[in-house]
């Protein structure tokens, strides 16, 4: 009797499994189950590090508010003034603007226009290269 519940058992374990591996998607997108949207959009919400951000404007006094968009006008413009100076109409072959902590330095090489942005407080350097192009 031991040895036919042996064989049997031996014979079980070395026949393969005839069972089938089907890949069916979780995500509904991909053509899963359409009931799992809302599950897993709450999975990903929860997941979520970022906190929302309140709005800047609520808590600033309206004279911070004018300071600010008349700062960003002033840095608009003066952006507006170099890139004219390097890439207008009587744009320069060279020329240095330095406003706050920073120096933009520019040189046309005729085949490129060299653009150095330094910044004094980190001093850290950024250099550009503009490739021109040459009308002949």
């Amino acid at each position: 009797m031991k040895r036919t519940f042996v064989v049997v058992a031996l014979l079980l374990l070395a026949t393969p499994a005839a069972a089938d591996m089907v890949y069916k998607p979780v995500n509904p997108s991909f053509g899963g189950d359409p009931f799992n949207s809302s599950h897993l959009t709450g999975l990903a919400s929860s997941q979520n590090l970022q906190t929302p951000s309140s709005s800047s404007n609520t808590t600033q006094t309206a004279g911070k508010r004018f300071l600010s968009m008349l700062q960003s006008r002033l840095y608009s413009s003066l952006a507006s003034q170099v890139s004219e100076a390097i890439f207008g109409e009587n744009a320069k072959q060279s020329g240095s603007v330095t406003f706050d902590d920073q120096q933009v330095e520019f040189v046309n090489t005729g085949s490129e226009i060299q653009i150095k942005i330094t910044d004094f407080l980190t001093g850290e350097v950024t250099n550009i290269a503009v490739p021109t192009l040459v009308t002949e």
